[in-house]
């Protein structure tokens, strides 16, 4: 499902994929049009589910979570009650950033943040005396070359 939007939509969006918190009338400014049309065309997007939640981005490195871990696992079980069990145990840990299923060899990769290896295994151990898991392997990143949550609209 995509919904329509035209190029004051798509400079709108881009405004605030660079700087959600900065004020309507810089936004306006920025695309050349007034507060009021531009107002309308975020309120608009909201309601159509095209702008989502709006946080703000920390940085994990200074607040001691120096480790990011992509897990890979994949499973001998596909039944309904092992996937609720998996995803209620993934939802309920913090440290998981995304998750994602996947088509191929892996069934999931997520990308777990922690303060250690230590913080890693404690994660590990309590994520698989949830749920029964055929095998893991996780990939410690040693450098975050790119990273982004900005469409390129």
């Amino acid at each position: 499902m995509s919904v329509r939007i035209d190029d004051l939509d798509r400079k709108i969006l881009r405004e605030l994929q660079r700087d959600a918190g900065q004020s309507l009338d810089d936004i306006a400014k920025s695309v050349g049009s007034s507060k009021t049309p531009v107002w309308n065309r975020i309120r608009k997007m909201r309601e159509n589910g095209v702008i989502g939640q709006q946080t703000v981005v920390l940085n994990a490195e200074l607040l001691g979570f120096e480790a990011c871990f992509f897990v890979l696992i994949r499973t001998s079980e596909h039944e309904a009650d092992w996937q609720a069990r998996f995803l209620a145990a993934l939802r309920a840990r913090p440290e998981v950033l995304e998750a994602h299923r996947l088509a191929g060899d892996i069934d999931y990769i997520l990308k777990v943040r922690v303060r250690n290896a230590r913080a890693y295994d404690e994660f590990y151990q309590a994520l698989i005396s949830e749920v029964n898991i055929y095998n893991v392997t996780a990939l410690l990143s040693m450098e975050q070359i790119k990273s982004t949550i900005a469409l390129p609209i």
